[in-house]
């Protein structure tokens, strides 16, 4: 008899499935056997522990006996969670685009007894609404179909497989070069919303690979309108309801056009590229605002992020006693209860504390009426009651907290945690960056070498990606320079070399998101477009440029220059949806090695920390003899006077 068989796994998504009705198997060997055994479709259900809906789909239809009478009957249901086990997720997300549907989570795909899809869908309503079916109504409809229409249901299994696998056109003709990127700085800079920031619209996202590109355009070419747009999306989301005013860190998106009111969850990867965007931003500005906000976010990471053994844990849950926000959000009284009348009113007038609210009747504490900061007296006392209110905020029930460790989400906070430590000159940061790389590489690699993706309660697991081993080479890359340490250049390189292996297109160039040993992955899909986090080809090309430079091997070059080429098709189709790979490729001809030295030296390192340099290999003065490249060396500048 089948069983719910969650029980035994270690993912924080997947446990809060263990109990539910439905006869749930993990993505694995044993449950697409099943599959074929039973000639049973797959119910496929993809979601991630901090997110809203896929709580809300659990809620009316998972924990509904009749709606899991359905589901056990007619299919063999598989849960994935989609931080473990991303490629899974790529590919079947892929699918549902590929059908002409809106992406997003919880991921609804209907597949064959061979694992492919043919149809599918995101959040289904337990009763018909939002413009969609019931989700009883769809599994009796999809069931139908599969019996009763093979053919059909084949042929777009097979349509859609297809269209996965099939190649990106090349096109040697298209020069990726400083005439296109400038261009697309421009009409890039033309589409962000001038008063709030953010491309225009709503909900409004970070986006971290379009506003890098701005603003290394805006360094590059010296484009105002660049910098500007890149520096008001900053200051609306430092000071918006995205951000987490009382305990630092920031939120996923914001439903809104004015980042007021955001989706809950906090997640790792957006807190690291926001480190190190502000990081590069307060070294062109000074803007005190962009130096508390990382040092804000970095405290919240050391408080509530690190994971048993030193890792940095995935993310936060959007809700808390079954409530999206209840954590965050604020009533009048409460605040006046906490910090008496006076000071109350003073504190309600700059966060936009109002008796009606400013989110559902509650109010989500924000500065957005108030974008600059106030004397240092009133800066200092607010500061008193933010700590008040956070003292009186812990005791409410706890958003979720998914502690496993991803390789990859921890390379980008590594990363940006070791830049950030030589900038904001933070030693204790580099420790905890230097301690979360040990986990990885201890605990996260096997014996041979190859990295797992995903780790937690003693036990790594699921294949590594490609984007965990680009991921960490930049850590590698990024302690390296902040330390001097060559076994971080080392360790660099055998990532880089494990890559090659078994991730390299040989035919075509680029990375394949999935190894070529990966069984259980239906296609390989190849991709440098954007995404919430950055591609990995396109960290991978910073990476090579980097390591060319650095070790005077003219093979990282070829390497760098084949993958740029391998996706020039794919970027002269859409070029705004390559804006990582984009901002990496401006270092492949104008790459800037920085390393301080003479007798001026501590002054020149201070110089340094307030000189953006993006994209640049820097060495400060602390940083004994390094590894030096005999390679392009046209390319190096030696900073003696840094100034701009």
């Amino acid at each position: 008899m089948s069983t719910n068989r969650l029980v035994h796994e270690t993912s924080p998504y997947l446990l809060q499935h263990k109990d539910n009705p439905v006869h749930w198997w993990a993505w694995g060997p044993e449950a697409l056997a099943e599959a074929k055994r039973t000639g049973k479709p797959i119910l496929l259900s993809v979601g991630y522990a901090a997110c809203h809906w896929c709580h809300v789909m659990a809620h009316e239809s998972f924990e509904d006996e009749p709606t899991a009478r359905v589901m056990n009957e007619l299919y063999v249901n598989i849960k994935v969670d989609r931080e473990e086990r991303p490629d899974i997720d790529a590919i079947y997300m892929g699918a549902l685009h590929r059908i002409g549907e809106q992406g997003g989570w919880p991921l609804t795909m209907f597949l064959d007894s061979d694992a492919r899809p043919f149809w599918g869908g995101t959040y289904f309503p337990k009763h018909q609404g939002y413009g969609r079916p019931s989700f009883s109504h769809v599994l009796l409809r999809i069931a139908e179909a599969y019996q009763n229409q093979p053919e059909q249901v084949r042929s777009n299994a097979e349509r859609i497989l297809a269209s996965l696998n099939k190649p990106a056109p090349r096109r040697d003709d298209f020069p990726i070069d400083d005439v296109l990127i400038r261009d697309l700085v421009t009409r890039l800079s033309d589409a962000v919303d001038k008063e709030h920031g953010g491309l225009s619209g709503a909900p409004k996202f970070p986006q971290w690979n379009v506003f890098w590109l701005l603003w290394r355009g805006a360094i590059r070419y010296d484009n105002p309108a660049a910098r500007e747009a890149v520096l008001t999306t900053l200051t609306h989301i430092c000071q918006g309801g995205i951000y987490d005013h009382l305990g630092g860190g920031f939120a996923r998106y914001s439903v809104d056009e004015r980042w007021l009111v955001p989706h809950f969850e906090k997640m790792l990867y957006d807190n690291a590229l926001l480190i190190d965007l502000l990081t590069d931003a307060w070294r062109e500005t000074q803007n005190p605002l962009y130096a508390a906000r990382v040092r804000e976010t970095v405290d919240w990471l050391s408080r509530e992020m690190i994971a048993d053994g030193g890792g940095f844990a995935a993310s936060l849950d959007a809700d808390s006693d079954g409530e999206e926000g209840k954590f965050y959000v604020w009533w009048n009284g409460e605040v006046a209860k906490v910090l008496g009348e006076d000071d109350a009113d003073f504190f309600n007038s700059v966060y936009d504390v109002t008796f009606e609210g400013n989110f559902e009747g509650y109010n989500i504490l924000n500065r957005l009426n108030n974008l600059e900061p106030l004397s240092a007296a009133d800066e200092a006392r607010l500061a008193v009651m933010r700590d008040k209110l956070f003292e009186h905020r812990a005791p409410r029930v706890r958003p979720g907290w998914d502690d496993k460790v991803l390789a990859d989400w921890n390379g980008l906070m590594i990363a940006a945690l070791s830049r950030a430590a030589v900038v904001f000159d933070q030693p204790e940061w580099l420790a905890r960056a230097e301690q979360a790389f040990a986990f990885v590489r201890d605990v996260m690699q096997s014996a041979d070498g190859r990295l797992w993706h995903a780790a937690r309660a003693g036990s790594a697991k699921a294949p590594a990606t490609a984007s965990d081993y680009a991921n960490m080479v930049w850590a590698a890359l990024r302690l390296y320079q902040a330390t001097g340490n060559s076994a971080y250049l080392d360790q660099a390189r055998a990532w880089t070399a494990t890559l090659d292996r078994h991730y390299w297109d040989a035919t075509a160039g680029g990375y394949f998101t999935s190894a070529d040993d990966t069984a259980d992955v239906i296609a390989r899909l190849k991709s440098a477009s954007d995404d919430a986090v950055p591609s990995a080809n396109a960290i991978q090309l910073g990476n090579l440029i980097a390591l060319a430079a650095l070790t005077g091997e003219a093979g990282f070059d070829r390497q760098a220059r084949d993958l740029i080429a391998a996706f020039a098709g794919a970027v002269a189709a859409a070029p705004i949806g390559h804006c990582g790979l984009l901002a990496a490729a401006l270092d492949l001809e104008q790459l800037a090695q920085i390393k301080v030295m003479g007798v001026e030296a501590t002054k020149l390192d201070a110089v340094l920390r307030t000189l953006s340099v993006p994209g640049a290999i820097e060495f400060g003065s602390g940083i004994p003899d390094v590894q030096s490249s005999a390679f392009n060396d046209q390319l190096l500048k030696q900073v003696v006077s840094p100034v701009r």
